[in-house]
């Protein structure tokens, strides 16, 4: 499509980020008109539809990687830019991370990345699967993911192991007197209600430590807080990572209904190979975090 238009790139960025022509005008301080006008010059030199218009307005493959291509273009300047004594805005890099990752370990990554400020950190809240979309659309610069969803999906061209969080199954002591106070037999699985959050997780629980392959009544609570309170506040009994329960096992607030037994989830990190500071420093923080705490 010869050579590229950054600035009508800059628009094509704006309006999959936004939504709406009439948002990223409003975001980059021009008018709608000039955003038609930029993407329709685009999509003339590319021969190709690159915004599919809707509510909102999503990119198509082909802008997608356009978008992609600007991104990391917009790294590598201001890498440049650092080298040769510049002043520079920080770059933005996104990132997807689960629930238990957000909860348990990643915080403990954020303090060498940011501090000093070296970028601008999105990081958005998605489950395995969408993680690895999002990484393969070039939507997130990479993604923390469990093995398991990577193994049926293509994604980026570095993949690092990270290690496994570990998963205990608990319940308050009056949940677990009154539902299982004769141990996780088949009958009380049966009735007992329970709290799933990543889909599968609990029954892989059940199936592999305890022999039990039959359905079960839950609950499904996504947000990682809800789901603890929804166990904490003796409402049901689910898995939690060891880190988050650990303490309040400690003081007896909540039990181990499978003493020994723990669900052992694999993670890994991908990413899109780009060298620049920024992104190197990101994926090397990410990963010495990750399998301090993931061993």
């Amino acid at each position: 499509m010869g050579s590229l238009d950054y600035r009508a790139l800059a628009v094509l960025d704006a309006v999959a980020s936004h939504g709406s022509f009439d948002k990223a005008a409003l975001a980059l301080g021009i008018t709608q008109s000039a955003v038609s006008q930029r993407i329709k010059a685009l999509e003339d030199a590319s021969g190709r539809l690159l915004i599919i218009r809707g509510q909102p307005a999503v990119p198509t493959g082909l802008g997608q990687r356009l978008i992609v291509h600007h991104r990391n273009v917009k790294l590598m300047e201001a890498s440049l830019d650092i080298d040769l004594g510049n002043s520079v805005s920080l770059p933005e890099i996104a990132i997807a991370v689960d629930a238990d990752s957000l909860a348990t370990w990643f915080a403990d990554a954020l303090p060498a990345l940011l501090a000093p400020p070296r970028c601008q950190l999105d990081v958005r809240l998605a489950d395995s699967q969408t993680a690895l979309q999002l990484v393969r659309d070039g939507a997130v610069f990479g993604c923390i993911a469990s093995d398991d969803a990577a193994a049926d999906t293509a994604t980026a061209a570095s993949v690092t192991a990270l290690g496994s969080l570990h998963y205990v199954c608990v319940a308050t002591p009056q949940f677990a007197g009154h539902w299982f106070g004769d141990g996780l037999r088949r009958e009380a699985l049966q009735l007992a209600p329970a709290v799933i959050s990543q889909h599968g997780l609990l029954a892989r629980f059940l199936r592999e430590q305890l022999a039990f392959n039959e359905t079960f009544p839950h609950h499904t609570l996504p947000e990682q807080t809800a789901h603890r309170s929804c166990i904490t506040d003796g409402l049901a009994y689910g898995l939690l990572p060891q880190r988050l329960a650990a303490q309040a096992l400690a003081s007896d607030r909540l039990v181990d209904l499978a003493p020994g037994h723990t669900l052992e989830l694999p993670l890994s990190w991908h990413a899109w190979t780009l060298d620049t500071p920024y992104t190197r420093l990101l994926s090397e923080q990410i990963i010495r975090t990750a399998q301090q705490y993931l061993r």
